[in-house]
């Protein structure tokens, strides 16, 4: 059973930094290409950044590009987005996704197999 757990968010104030964890399990995820995606209320899912746990490649949203920055441990089955200089409007549920050959450089929600259960992040400025 395919699992992605998040963790890491909370709440801060505008200009701090925080990462977030996905731990992945349940299947070998080296052909999968690895989505963050964030919701405000009220608001549809929106991309963030991405990465493609073989190679490392990486690709992000021009709101992010520049303060997030996508990674991953191959050892530890987790990737991580490290966000710097956060602004209120970052504030919203983060999602991190798993999907396998995902070719495009943003590939929409839909094309994604496997979704964590979210975490909050809250910029207070």
């Amino acid at each position: 059973q395919v699992q992605l757990v998040e963790s890491g968010g909370g709440l801060v104030q505008a200009g701090d930094s925080l990462r977030l964890s996905c731990a992945a399990s349940g299947r070998t995820f080296s052909t999968y290409t690895m989505g963050w995606f964030r919701q405000a209320p009220g608001k549809e899912r929106e991309f963030v950044a991405r990465i493609n746990w073989s190679s490392g490649r990486t690709y992000y949203a021009d709101s992010v590009k520049g303060r997030f920055t996508a990674s991953r441990d191959n050892a530890k089955n987790t990737v991580y987005l490290q966000m710097n200089s956060l602004k209120p409007e970052d504030t919203a549920v983060y999602f991190c996704a798993a999907g396998r050959y995902l070719y495009s450089a943003r590939p929409a929600p839909s094309e994604y197999d496997y979704w964590g259960q979210g975490t909050q992040v809250t910029v207070s400025s």
